[in-house]
């Protein structure tokens, strides 16, 4: 996982190299456009969060705010942690199509999309899954898992 101390997302962006900041600022724009209303962006566990904040739902397992997408530079490339993806499996069909047709190397697992450049990342698609679930559909899908009222 990505560790950062930076505290708000300008900060972590500056932290970045201008190459590495320039593929995270595109995406992050992206996510920006496309984040449905009450979701807010943070940086928690060392990484760019989008996520609905503990003032809107403070019932979560861990007493931390629930997280829908959360944004990464890595070691070796990037990440895309989409909480969402279960709400949403045809967006994630329309990626993987993507990808075969692009003959682009796809590289996801549990929620965690993987990637290298820019350019290995279909933005339009990704806004639409941004887009796909709001904050209430996110919070009951939150309570129907963990049983709660």
């Amino acid at each position: 996982m990505a560790t950062s101390k930076e505290i708000s997302p300008d900060e972590y962006l500056a932290s970045l190299t201008a190459e590495r900041r320039e593929v995270v600022s595109a995406v992050r724009t992206v996510i920006l456009e496309h984040l449905p209303e009450g979701y807010v962006e943070t940086v928690n566990w060392g990484m760019l969060s989008f996520e609905i904040p503990l003032s809107r739902f403070a019932a979560t397992r861990n007493k931390q705010p629930l997280s829908y997408m959360a944004l990464a530079a890595n070691k070796t490339g990037y990440s895309l942690h989409m909480m969402n993806c279960d709400a949403a499996p045809h967006l994630l069909d329309d990626v993987k199509a993507w990808h075969d047709k692009e003959r682009k190397r796809f590289d996801m697992g549990k929620g965690c999309y993987r990637f290298r450049r820019l350019e290995d990342i279909p933005l339009h698609l990704i806004g639409a899954i941004v887009a796909s679930t709001s904050v209430e559909t996110m919070i009951a899908t939150a309570q129907q898992a963990w049983k709660l009222d």
